[in-house]
């Protein structure tokens, strides 16, 4: 199977008190961080396309441009869908939406590169 335009991946999550602004650090209310919302949405992507990629291989976030663009409460559903747009090479482009309970909270643009795993550890840790 090879990754292509179409795929689709969801994530959802139920919205606790340690993914609020106010615990991520990210703002000092008790709403929806979104720090965590960037994070179901990066998460609906792997979905959508970790059947595709071959073993020994992982995906990796490179590029985000989203809008948070509604709050959501402690004890709420989050919903976050992701659908590939583009492959070009390595780089998969996807559009990305949050939903909670009452509708649309979030949305943009992502994209992730396809790595080789060993490798990419390799270098990283290299760094040290």
């Amino acid at each position: 199977m090879e990754i292509q335009v179409g795929m689709k991946g969801e994530a959802s999550v139920l919205v606790e008190r340690e993914d609020t602004a106010e615990a991520v650090c990210s703002g000092a209310l008790l709403v929806y961080a979104t720090p965590c919302m960037i994070a179901l949405m990066e998460g609906a992507a792997c979905e959508a396309i970790n059947e595709a990629i071959p073993e020994g291989y992982s995906s990796v976030g490179i590029e985000l441009n989203v809008q948070h663009t509604a709050a959501t409460p402690v004890g709420m559903e989050v919903r976050a869908e992701a659908e590939v747009t583009a492959v070009e090479g390595k780089i998969i482009t996807f559009t990305v939406k949050a939903f909670d309970e009452a509708g649309e909270i979030g949305s943009g643009t992502h994209k992730r590169a396809v790595i080789n795993a060993q490798r990419f550890l390799d270098k990283t840790y290299a760094k040290l």
